[in-house]
């Protein structure tokens, strides 16, 4: 089973930027890709962006070209930079593990709040 520990988010303001981490551990298979999703108040969880451990990547088109998402996979590790914040990136993140074969597993979210 797969844990995950997800550091970052807070607050940002307008036009600029958070940085989001989260951490794997236990078992850890050869084939896997990390993400996030988010979910802001009175809304549908939605993907945010997703890497797999060969480096490919989606993003929302929400946040394509302001969110950077990357992996180290020595630490098992992804990371969400988050540039160019707006108002609606407000939400908690939470961050995923999702192995080739067998369930996905989430951490426990992490809340970016973007104000002035």
């Amino acid at each position: 089973q797969v844990q995950l520990v997800e550091s970052g988010g807070g607050l940002g303001q307008p036009g600029g930027s958070l940085r989001l981490s989260c951490s794997a551990s236990g078992f850890i298979p050869s084939i896997y890709s990390m993400g996030w999703h988010r979910q802001a108040p009175g809304k549908q969880r939605e993907l945010v962006a997703e890497i797999s451990r060969s480096g490919t990547t989606v993003y929302a088109a929400s946040v394509r070209g302001r969110f950077t998402i990357s992996i180290d996979n020595a630490r098992n590790t992804v990371y969400l930079e988050m540039d160019s914040l707006k108002d609606e990136d407000t939400a908690m993140y939470y961050c995923y593990f999702r192995p080739d074969f067998g369930p996905l597993a989430w951490g426990q979210g992490t809340q970016a709040t973007v104000s002035s």
